[in-house]
């Protein structure tokens, strides 16, 4: 089980443009850095640090095919996270009864005075 800290860090290092993207084109099938080129607006040596930065954190790993990397998706939580960036919500989430925008109800927790 991942602890709180651990789950903070996943969503920092995630928490980047250009690794999203570098995730949302590994979630496609394997890559290697001159495909990110076609891609990614980003040059090749900004692709290859982050490239190097999700593989250090486990969400990625390489085989070498002649002189090329070939980068793939390892984390099996990578495609969820992805998933939930891109769904679209229409509202929010309802006022709870006790809200005093509602008016309604009174707080069930114990108040401190």
């Amino acid at each position: 089980m991942r602890s709180r800290i651990k789950k903070a860090e996943i969503l920092k290092i995630i928490a980047h443009p250009v690794r999203i993207q570098i995730l949302e084109e590994l979630e496609k099938g394997v890559k290697c850095v001159s495909d990110f080129e076609e891609s990614i607006e980003a040059s090749q040596p900004n692709v290859s640090q982050h490239l190097g930065l999700l593989r250090r954190c486990g969400f990625i790993d390489y085989y070498m095919d002649g002189r090329l990397r070939c980068y793939f998706l390892v984390d099996p939580m990578v495609p969820d996270l992805l998933k939930i960036l891109r769904k679209e919500y229409k509202d929010s989430l309802p006022a709870p009864a006790c809200c005093p925008v509602t008016k309604k109800g009174t707080y069930p927790g114990n108040r401190r005075r």
